[in-house]
């Protein structure tokens, strides 16, 4: 595994752990070059309460590799908390930088009525 990666998921264990102290639901991303993936987790790490990425039917036919598209995601799993009855969430990034794709979804998340 590549030093880059390697740092990533230390960072991304870190701030895991500080989230599991602080028992809430988390916003978890995870970001190839081609998709964004978002999950709402439960705040023992059991079950995921919702859901929402490039690959949903809605959002698959345009680009899926940019920041509009990152946005997209974000409305969509803020809009999939609020019918789960979700309103606060730890946001975890899995250690990439909070900026580009990142930052418009946690954006269009705190828009679309999330907090965090």
């Amino acid at each position: 595994m590549s030093e880059k990666k390697i740092s990533r998921l230390r960072r991304a264990r870190r701030s895991r752990a500080k989230m599991r102290e602080l028992c809430t639901n988390r916003l978890s991303v995870n970001r190839s070059n081609q998709h964004i993936y978002a999950q709402i987790i439960s705040e023992d790490g059991s079950k995921i309460l919702a859901s929402a990425s490039t690959l949903d039917k809605t959002l698959r036919s345009d680009a899926t590799g940019n920041i509009e598209a990152a946005a997209k995601v974000g409305t969509l799993i803020a809009e999939r908390a609020k019918e789960a009855g979700i309103e606060n969430v730890a946001f975890d990034r899995s250690g990439f930088k909070y900026h580009g794709r990142m930052k418009a979804l946690a954006d269009a998340a705190r828009e679309g009525g999330l907090k965090f």
